[in-house]
């Protein structure tokens, strides 16, 4: 109880900053993860392999929007909770996390392994890079379970006031997977299904990590039995603020699939390879800003939740800068060492010249993202679910998904490059217009 008492009490900068450097370490961590699989995949399987892991990418997303709507969702409701405290519907919460993780990973992995090469095919794959992507994509199924375990419910770790805890779930999983991945790749020769197997042991790992520290006497909430018993109202509750996390993860899926569909058509297979590696730097150049956003979730929440309104606003307040930091130096560092970056991947000449080109174009209004992560993190945190859900649905269904279809048939190429940066302005244009009104409401509470 002590560690969420200082999030209504400890010094604002200190506390984003106890809170957020464990997350930050984390994510970065796991994008480096991420970056590091698609060396190994590049040099060890080529780039039908970058190919292939880029087209089963939609799935991945979807996934991991699930266990975004559920741990997402149920740690803002517990630092919601814990702030009024109320902690023994925070322990309710939990318990609801973990059974609908269950549930959701069985059916879900169920019913997309049973279709799971038509759904390749209508994601882009051809017939040279559907068994890579079969390949890859049904091992990620089979051990999504854990991935909902451990990624979801490590969000409620953070929630209860254990930032430390949760940057060492991450950085077990990750680091794990670094090491598994050579190993399975070069030395047992497994190719793209031992990048694959390398994910799902190391988030098994992650998984019982998690488990184990609900059931110990460590964590502050405690996984009940009692507790794993549905309550409807609880879900409701955990879907409402999980839902704008979930659709903007889906949303992102759809864009994949039309980006993919795009890239094929103008630049073929190398271009959807590119778009891969491109993703990648995108997101370790992000997750600071993920961290960041993650430690800042619950000094929001609790502060909201007890009314302190002067401590929400500063700790808003500083995050933004701290986002627009991180985001612009991501941005110079793109756009000084395009090149290098690529080359890191794959050494094919015209993978570089169409990676690096397209990089510095898609990437290009990265110094206002952070901005905007930060932003519609706040309504989530706050319980606004549905300004959460407009500003994720706004950049990637509202502007970015129409962007896609109109600038690749009048631009080609260049056109899908222009699509993102372009809903990027808008979105964070929009994101500052909403910031402001909520800001001056709550000076008037």
């Amino acid at each position: 109880m002590e560690r969420s008492k200082a999030l209504g009490e400890e010094k604002i900068s200190t506390l984003l900053w106890k809170f957020s450097l464990p997350a930050i370490v984390g994510m970065v961590v796991n994008a480096l993860y991420n970056v590091v699989d698609s060396i190994f995949v590049g040099h060890g399987v080529g780039e039908i392999g970058l190919a292939a892991v880029t087209i089963a990418f939609p799935i991945m997303i979807i996934l991991m929007g699930f266990g975004m709507l559920i741990g997402v969702g149920a740690a803002a409701v517990v630092s919601l909770r814990m702030g009024e405290h109320k902690q023994h519907e925070a322990e309710k919460i939990l318990g609801n996390a973990f059974t609908l993780a269950a549930i959701l990973s069985v059916a879900l992995s169920a019913g997309l392994l049973l279709y799971l090469d038509p759904i390749l095919i209508s994601l882009g794959a051809e017939t040279s890079v559907l068994p890579y992507a079969r390949d890859f994509t049904r091992i990620i199924l089979l051990g999504s379970i854990f991935m909902y375990i451990g990624f979801g419910l490590n969000n409620i770790v953070r929630a209860e006031g254990n930032p430390k805890m949760a940057m060492l779930t991450v950085l077990i999983s990750a680091g794990l997977n670094i090491v598994l991945n050579p190993l399975f790749i070069f030395i047992f020769h497994l190719g793209i299904s031992g990048s694959a197997l390398a994910t799902v042991v190391s988030q098994s790992v992650s998984a019982i990590w998690v488990f184990v520290y609900f059931i110990s006497t460590k964590s502050v909430l405690k996984l009940r039995l009692s507790n794993l018993v549905l309550d409807w109202g609880i879900v409701i509750s955990i879907f409402k603020i999980g839902m704008s996390p979930f659709l903007m993860q889906i949303a992102a899926s759809v864009v994949t699939v039309l980006f993919n569909y795009s890239l094929l058509q103008y630049g073929g297979e190398l271009a959807v390879a590119a778009i891969g590696v491109i993703n990648r730097i995108a997101m370790l150049m992000l997750m600071p800003i993920f961290g960041l956003s993650q430690g800042l979730q619950p000094i929001i929440g609790y502060n909201y939740g007890a009314k302190n309104y002067i401590r929400v606003k500063k700790a808003l307040k500083i995050a933004i800068y701290a986002a627009t930091i991180f985001s612009t130096t991501g941005f110079l560092l793109i756009q000084i060492f395009d090149k290098q970056i690529i080359m890191l991947f794959n050494e094919n000449p015209e993978l570089i010249s169409i990676g690096s080109y397209g990089m510095r174009i898609y990437l290009c209004m990265l110094p206002v993202v952070g901005f905007q992560i930060i932003g519609g993190n706040y309504f989530q945190a706050v319980g606004k679910a549905g300004y959460a859900i407009v500003l994720s649905m706004s950049r990637q269904v509202i502007i970015l998904i129409p962007l896609i279809m109109i600038l690749p048939g009048l631009l080609g190429l260049n056109g899908a490059w222009l699509a993102s940066p372009i809903a990027d302005l808008v979105a964070a244009l929009l994101t500052g217009i909403l910031l402001f009104r909520e800001i001056r409401k709550l000076g008037m509470m």
